[in-house]
C-alpha cells in the first residue's frame, strides 16, 4: 500500500517527461521543402566505398526511372543537362555503404545473402543551399538479382523526392 503513492508520483514524472521531449521534437522539426515543378539528379558518387560499375550505373538509372515514373515532377534532368533551370531541386547521392550478397545463398536458404546498399541524400537548391538530407538503404533479401537492391533505393529515393518537392501529387 505504500507503494502506491511512490508509483504514482513516478508514473506522473515519466509522463511529464516523456510530454516534454515530443514537444522539443516538435518544435525542432524542419520547414516544409518548397514544391518545385522540376528535379536534376546528379551522378552517384563512391569515394568511400568500392562500388561495381554496375551497381553505381543501375543505381542512377534506377532512380531517373523511378523519378519519371512516380516522382510527379514535370521534368526530370539528368547531370550535366545544361537545359535544367528555374524552379529545380538537384539531388546529390553518395553510397555509404555496400554489401554484395549472394543470389544463390538467397535461392537456397531465407536467411542469408542479402545485398544491401546505403546512400546518402541531399538536395539542394539552385544555389547550392541544402533543403534536405536523408539516409536511404536499398536491399535484396529474398529473392531475385543484386542489382534489384538499387531498385529499391531508387523507389525510396523517388518517395521522398515526391512527399518533400513535388508540385503533382504523383501515384
Amino acid at each position: 500500500m505504500k507503494r502506491l503513492p511512490v508509483i504514482t508520483v513516478s508514473l506522473l514524472l515519466l509522463f511529464a517527461i516523456c510530454a516534454g521531449v515530443t514537444e522539443f521534437h516538435a518544435q525542432t522539426a524542419p520547414p516544409p521543402a518548397k514544391k518545385v515543378s522540376a528535379i536534376q539528379v546528379l551522378m552517384i558518387q563512391s569515394e568511400e566505398v568500392k562500388l561495381p560499375a554496375e551497381f553505381q550505373v543501375s543505381l542512377y538509372e534506377n532512380l531517373i526511372q523511378q523519378l519519371q515514373k512516380q516522382g510527379g515532377f514535370e521534368h526530370v534532368y539528368r547531370d550535366g543537362d545544361h537545359s535544367a533551370t528555374g524552379d529545380v531541386v538537384i539531388l546529390h547521392s553518395t553510397v555509404r555503404g555496400f554489401k554484395k550478397g549472394s543470389e544463390m545463398a538467397r535461392q537456397v536458404t531465407t536467411v542469408s545473402g542479402k545485398t544491401s546498399i546505403d546512400v546518402h541524400c541531399q538536395f539542394t537548391d539552385k544555389d547550392g543551399t541544402t533543403v534536405l538530407e536523408h539516409d536511404l538503404n536499398g536491399k535484396v533479401r529474398f529473392l531475385g538479382g543484386n542489382l534489384r537492391a538499387t531498385l529499391d533505393f531508387a523507389k525510396k529515393a523517388a518517395k521522398l523526392a515526391r512527399e518533400n518537392f513535388a508540385v503533382k501529387s504523383g501515384s
